[in-house]
């Protein structure tokens, strides 16, 4: 797909965006362990996602396409670090209930694995399930990629499946060894330099 618009999303979009990121990931395996009733699974997720896509809104970037069946959420990871969400724990249980361990689990993977050097964080790469395969990802990450080049400012992200895992290696992010869930399921760390 040629000439995708990439838009720059604003806090009025946070839910519709935590919504395109649920449905996008409810078929992954770790939102399986995340949530095991399918039934709730993207419900759930949402509520989540929106707290980290509102977070965001606020001391991230958020991008869109211009119809916004893709978005990308980015974290910059620059000198001190932001402040957590406000009352994170609370807004956590209120959204994932009986599943909030499992969260609270993730979330402790991540910051555990975690780098510390400069970068920018791509929290959420996600794309409405009809659209996927027809370039909406790749305008995302090409979009992003050419102000970290311009800038000579890595990327970092962590893929959930190998199908994303390949095809961030496509765009250039260098693979680690996994770190996982306790059932498993694997998480690739992957680390993108800048191309100047």
């Amino acid at each position: 797909m040629t000439d995708v618009r990439i838009e720059r999303l604003g806090a009025a979009e946070t839910e519709l965006v935590a919504g395109r990121v649920a449905e996008a990931f409810r078929v992954l395996d770790v939102t399986a362990w995340l949530v095991p009733d399918a039934g709730k699974r993207e419900a759930v997720l949402a509520g989540n996602f929106e707290i980290l896509v509102g977070h965001a809104m606020r001391h991230g970037l958020v991008y869109g396409t211009a119809d916004r069946a893709g978005v990308a959420v980015w974290f910059p990871s620059v000198g001190d670090p932001a402040p957590p969400p406000e009352n994170y724990d609370a807004r956590l249980a209120a959204a994932c209930g009986e599943w909030t361990d499992r969260f609270q689990h993730l979330d402790e993977l991540f910051e555990a694995n975690h780098p510390h050097p400069d970068h920018h964080h791509l929290a959420f790469l996600a794309v409405a399930p009809e659209r996927q395969g027809q370039g909406l990802g790749t305008a995302l990450l090409r979009h992003h990629h050419a102000w970290l080049d311009a800038h000579r400012m890595p990327g970092y992200l962590e893929a959930s499946s190998e199908g994303s895992r390949d095809l961030y290696a496509r765009h250039g992010y260098r693979v680690d060894e996994p770190f996982r869930l306790p059932d498993g399921t694997p998480f690739w760390p992957m680390w993108r330099e800048p191309v100047v």
